[in-house]
């Protein structure tokens, strides 16, 4: 290429990169920028700097004509695979997939589950503040030459918002998991080099995208590590009538975790359940004993004590859901729905674990030895439920981000409790505490939710 065809080349893309971008209207949450964050300060404050140059734009697409016909089946499945789904998407099931499989995966995988949600939010939060304030064209709008292999975004393209995403979730899954860090890594290489490969990001994109996702994550492992997760209980199991009786009970330290938006472990502690001789706790044990136990109930039963039911079905509903409401192409708003039912799981297990061990109230069968219980009984007090906390606080956020499936997912939230009744091993009074307590964490939530700037903008969500 001569001198003056290479200087009209430059001038040509020089003027494409300066071109508007498609209307904000027709992008991809253009003001998701602004959200409210949870970890960092705001996005802006973690802007990346600005993109290289256009001559360094014109080496940028010429390394990309050139790489993109080398791309093999191999490449194209690996792009393809990151392509299904938003960039959090395959963050979120490997955690998940790992706890159905019953893997290390800490004492605690919804801490797991809600730290590397947050890290993702946040860096998606950052990553949509630098695309905006920057408007750099994806690759193939700028250059005729070149044709992406995948779908292009409606968003522009520095940095990349899946090596943003996935070196954030990446990092905290490092700190996590120390002895797989570069198995970790490497993933989250790949996942932001495979935009790369497919055409519709500049490496450039890519390294400042690694670059954010960092920056964010090392912020949210310093808050992980105030949290009181690693601080091991050190009181006694008290004795008398009415208490739980055992050694060693799970989950004591975390009554005195901090949570993350409420105001204290206790903010919605429920009242003392009544004495385990009163009429009312003695018609309950009786009621837990004659259970018309069925095949359906049974098998209900064990499924909310398996690793999904008891960790990960709130987030399968979730990734099904995000495909079926076209989420899938919309990385903020996912990234969001993510935080939002991890973050409420998170504060809800502390909340439990706060009357739990304030109480220390024993099982129906501590009470009467004759009930059989169908599995196990959990090695901690009665009163309230985790289950129905738990169940609770995910069915509402749930209802909330996806109002057309509200009532189905407070069926699943309700049945959830209830089969801890149907197992043998909670009181009804502990389900009923257990409801109100989640309900009450979950609005916490919601309206978190409701003033995030979120819906300031049309969304496929709420």
């Amino acid at each position: 290429m001569s001198a003056r065809m290479h200087g009209c080349w430059l001038a040509s893309i020089a003027f494409g990169m300066a071109m508007p971008l498609t209307a904000y209207a027709d992008q991809v949450e253009p003001n998701a920028g602004t959200w409210r964050t949870w970890v960092i300060t705001s996005g802006s404050q973690y802007r990346a700097p600005p993109p290289p140059s256009a001559e360094e734009t014109v080496a940028e697409l010429d390394a990309l004509n050139a790489a993109l016909p080398r791309n093999d089946a191999g490449t194209r499945a690996v792009m393809k695979y990151w392509d299904a789904g938003a960039p959090s998407y395959r963050w979120i099931e490997f955690i998940s997939d790992r706890v159905n499989a019953n893997l290390p995966t800490t004492a605690y995988s919804h801490r797991v589950h809600a730290y590397v949600a947050m890290a993702m939010h946040d860096a998606t939060v950052a990553t949509w503040d630098s695309k905006f304030a920057y408007n750099r064209k994806r690759p193939s709008e700028v250059d005729t030459r070149l044709h992406a292999e995948l779908e292009v975004p409606a968003s522009p393209s520095y940095p990349s918002e899946h090596a943003a995403t996935a070196q954030a979730a990446a990092t905290v899954l490092a700190y996590f998991f120390p002895a797989e860090a570069d198995t970790w890594h490497a993933i989250a290489e790949q996942a932001g080099w495979s935009r790369v490969l497919a055409g519709v990001n500049y490496p450039s994109d890519h390294e400042a995208g690694l670059a954010l996702g960092r920056k964010v994550a090392e912020q949210v492992i310093a808050k992980a590590k105030t949290d009181g997760a690693d601080i091991p209980w050190t009181g006694t199991v008290p004795t008398g009538a009415c208490k739980w009786v055992g050694t060693n009970p799970a989950n004591a330290a975390a009554a005195s975790w901090t949570p993350l938006l409420l105001a204290n472990p206790g903010a919605f502690r429920p009242p003392p359940p009544p004495d385990c001789n009163s009429p009312q706790v003695l018609a309950e044990a009786a009621a837990v004993k004659s259970f018309p136990r069925t095949f359906v109930t049974n098998y209900k039963a064990f499924y909310y004590q398996s690793p999904e039911g008891r960790a990960t079905w709130s987030l399968t509903f979730l990734g099904k859901w995000h495909f079926e409401d076209g989420l899938d192409r919309n990385p903020p708003r996912t990234a969001r729905a993510y935080a939002l039912v991890t973050a409420a799981l998170f504060d809800a297990f502390i909340a439990s674990q706060d009357a739990k061990f304030a109480y220390w109230y024993l099982r129906p069968t501590m009470q009467d030895p004759t009930i059989v219980a169908l599995f196990p009984v959990p090695p901690f007090p009665s009163y309230p439920s985790n289950h129905s906390t738990f169940s609770t606080a995910q069915s509402e956020v749930l209802a909330y981000l996806f109002p057309t499936r509200a009532d189905a997912v407070r069926k699943v939230g309700k049945e959830a409790g209830d089969s801890r009744i149907w197992a043998g091993i909670h009181y009804p009074m502990d389900n009923v505490a257990g409801v109100a307590l989640g309900k009450s964490v979950a609005e916490v939530f919601i309206q978190r939710a409701m003033s995030d700037g979120s819906n300031a903008a049309a969304g496929s969500s709420r």
